[in-house]
């Protein structure tokens, strides 16, 4: 893997105004990108924040980060050989530019070389089988062989084997705390080992942050929008699994469960019982539509799928089913 051609780069002075602005309480992804386009800077609009919270009605305003505070996270992130890169620069991932209010700033380790491979998302159970186990780990290590990168979420059962499988290919792993606080404790040296065989370790939060049970969806979101496709390997019917494969589907404008673009879902037969899973078969390309209306065209033409009943003649029909037993049973008894 070479490194990614040389392109826009922010400066040292934008990437502290860029870092203040983002970890500045109540400012987001979907706030950082309006106050830019609004003020033109991070650093215009770090200056017009509080004006902005009082005119707001804010009772409290909030702290922004100081200078010192920021210069301090880009000192710990060069210490531990990790760097921020910001959403317009060329080692960005580019997958994640496309999905739902990408992070501006993320903090990579290792070598950004691997964004520019397609990529697939291997995610799910963390209290996996050993089938389920060995098939992530065959899954990763083919998928690798054929040209393609690993994203998972570094935890526990599936997401370790799928890193484990595709190590000498090409593996992301996307943490839900900071670059420092790798979870679970035991994956720290699988990040190592990802940084050093080429491949990347990426988080959207601050260096030092310990992972709450919330951050984990917001994790979730980003193994989804690295990859072009996601794989889900034993998943229970409520797991975050599930949820980062309902992800891509929404993003492509689908409602599951139709066969998506960007969505695979498979299962170990043993565990295929899921009503959610659907096996890994190979699909001819489907053309992306808003709304899944039609089947494809046949020798007539379209052919309108059948709709689903609504409410009222669902009701009705149940009025209509109970009014003809109440008769038959009137019937027997007058016999």
């Amino acid at each position: 893997m070479s490194e990614p051609d040389a392109g826009p780069r922010l400066s040292d002075r934008q990437r502290l105004s860029w870092l203040r602005l983002i970890r500045t309480p109540n400012v987001g992804p979907a706030s950082f990108r309006d106050l830019i386009n609004r003020f033109g800077s991070a650093e215009a609009a770090l200056s017009m924040l509080p004006e902005l919270m009082i005119s707001g009605g804010a009772k409290k305003i909030v702290r922004i980060p100081s200078i010192a505070e920021t210069e301090a996270e880009l000192e710990t992130a060069r210490r531990a050989g990790a760097r921020f890169v910001g959403i317009g620069e060329a080692d960005y991932p580019p997958l994640m530019k496309s999905m739902d209010h990408p992070p501006p700033l993320l903090a990579v380790r290792g070598n950004s070389a691997v964004f520019r491979l397609p990529a697939v998302a291997i995610v799910g159970a963390r209290n996996a089988s050993l089938a389920g186990i060995k098939m992530a780990r065959m899954l990763a290590a083919d998928l690798g062989r054929d040209g393609y990168g690993i994203v998972s979420g570094l935890a526990r059962g599936i997401d370790t084997a799928a890193h484990h499988g595709s190590l000498a290919t090409g593996t992301i792993g996307v943490l839900a705390g900071g670059l420092d606080l790798p979870y679970p404790p035991e994956n720290a040296g699988l990040c190592d080992e990802i940084a050093e065989r080429g491949g990347a370790i990426v988080s959207e939060m601050p260096f030092g942050w310990q992972p709450r049970a919330q951050d984990f969806p917001r994790r979730n979101r980003l193994v989804a929008g690295a990859a072009l496709g996601l794989v889900v390997v034993e998943a229970a019917q409520r797991s975050g699994s599930l949820i980062s494969a309902r992800l891509p589907a929404r993003w492509a404008g689908w409602s599951l469960p139709f066969p998506v673009r960007r969505s695979i879902r498979a299962l170990p037969a043993p565990m295929a019982c899921s009503r959610t899973a659907q096996p890994l078969s190979p699909r001819p390309p489907i053309s992306p539509v808003r709304s899944p209306r039609w089947s494809a065209p046949g020798p007539q033409g379209h052919r309108r799928l059948r709709s689903r009943p609504t409410f009222r003649q669902r009701r009705r029909r149940a009025r209509t089913t109970a009014t003809a037993s109440s008769r038959r049973s009137a019937r027997r008894q007058w016999r």
